[in-house]
């Protein structure tokens, strides 16, 4: 699908982007408040704080399972109609996370969340696939994984304060409203999408094995699966680092300045680093995109790996209380947003035109498989102390750091191939 088509349909390449954007900020949203209120909910269900991977695990198990299922149909589908019933899905396992009253119930709203969330993920690539064209899809593709910048920018500060205010269960109920109103713009403002149904017959459900046996659609997952086990075997805990081993109690300066302006107001604990580290991702990303359409996702990601190391090592390994706990984790997501953009944005410009979604569902399995196994081997590596510290975090941190050095490894690997098929198939038929 070209811009032109899209234009016919009704709608502009712009309008497309945004909306998915917006998407994602929501999806993106629903997962990263359950960690920053992992505290919250932790002391008033009675949950173990080293059980918090437990937790992440159980959405991103689900995600992979129907990502495993979905890569087998999706494309049969219009994509506008297939992505508002995930979205409302989504919504119906976020509304399902107010009502927990235990550690399993609150496992089983996240496992109904996580089946719905895997394949929006997967049809919002697609979707921007079709739409935008190869040479400027890295500036795309950072738009729409600003959602994810927003979201702590935005989404996690006012869902910490929402909490502060109406309790933990509040920013759930906050977020199942506002992702109601986004599946009704998908409905109201996307035309049907199924350009990718009109060029052929849609393969059959077990073709999409056949990836598993490609070098390059293998790598491309092998890449995902690196950059959730480096993320993921930290960020699960993060949380409970900076409160029980740092003794965060937040940034004094922040109160100092309410205070100085005549307000008598205490910022909460986690808020501030994530409006702040969310600000240096949104501006990381806007510029990673057009860096990554001009330079290739293989020298961007390899920017990325490098810097993403040398703060996991300042944080996590050899940490010195000299260096300000907001300054580590603002670094700590502005490196992680360098990887990100270039990986998906080369993964977009892997599969066909009739098995975009598929491809994207089978790698949201992959990347919710080993993020699951990720946060589930971190559980396994830390074990929590009577004051509730966590112990074995520099071991976590090494064990992240390896597959910190691995995701640019496959992406360059994974862009080679991408450049030697794509002259292939430029070449002219000698018969």
């Amino acid at each position: 699908m070209t811009n032109d088509t899209v234009i016919r349909q009704g709608i502009n390449e712009r309008v497309v982007v945004l909306l998915i954007a917006a998407i994602q900020f929501v999806n993106i949203l629903d997962f990263m408040i359950v960690m920053p209120l992992g505290p919250d909910f932790a002391r008033e269900l009675g949950i173990a704080s080293h059980n918090m991977g437990i937790i992440a695990g159980s959405y991103t198990a689900a995600a992979a399972l129907t990502g495993i299922v979905c890569s087998f149909f999706l494309d049969r589908f219009d994509r506008r109609k297939a992505l508002a019933v995930s979205i409302l899905g989504l919504m119906a396992g976020t509304a399902a996370a107010a009502l927990s009253w235990d550690f399993y119930s609150l496992i089983g709203a996240r496992v109904l969340a996580g089946a719905f969330g895997g394949p929006v993920s997967s049809l919002s690539l697609a979707i921007i696939s079709d739409v935008v064209p190869a040479q400027r899809r890295g500036r795309a593709v950072g738009t729409v994984m600003a959602g994810f910048s927003v979201a702590s920018i935005v989404g996690v500060p006012l869902a910490l304060e929402v909490a502060h205010i109406g309790g933990w269960r509040a920013p759930f109920y906050a977020v199942a409203g506002l992702g109601l109103v986004i599946a009704a713009g998908v409905i109201f403002l996307l035309p049907p999408l199924t350009i990718h149904l009109m060029r052929g017959v849609t393969p059959p459900g077990w073709a999409m094995l056949r990836q598993l046996a490609k070098p390059l659609p293998l790598l491309a997952y092998g890449g995902t699966a690196a950059m959730m086990f480096s993320a993921f075997t930290l960020i699960p805990h993060i949380p409970s680092y900076l409160v029980f081993n740092l003794n965060y109690t937040g940034e004094a300066w922040l109160a100092d300045a309410a205070r100085a302006v005549g307000l008598d107001y205490k910022p909460s604990v986690l808020g501030p680093l994530y409006l702040f580290g969310g600000l240096l991702s949104l501006a990381v990303m806007q510029i990673v995109g057009r860096a990554t359409d001009r330079w290739g996702s293989a020298r961007v990601s390899w920017m990325g790996a490098t810097l993403l190391g040398v703060v996991i090592y300042l944080w996590f390994v050899d940490y010195n209380p000299a260096i300000p706990v907001i300054v580590l984790f603002v670094a700590f997501m502005g490196t992680s947003s360098l990887r990100g953009v270039p990986a998906r944005t080369l993964d977009t410009k892997i599969p066909s035109h009739g098995d975009r979604a598929s491809f994207m569902s089978m790698q949201s399995a992959v990347q919710h498989i080993t993020l699951a196994m990720a946060a589930g081997l971190s559980s396994l590596v830390l074990t929590e102390a009577p004051d509730k510290s966590l112990v074995g975090v520099p071991n976590a941190a090494w064990i992240s750091l390896a597959f910190v050095v691995l995701l640019p490894t496959f992406v360059t690997l994974a862009e080679i191939r991408l450049k030697r098929r794509d002259a292939a198939q430029a070449a002219p038929n000698p018969a």
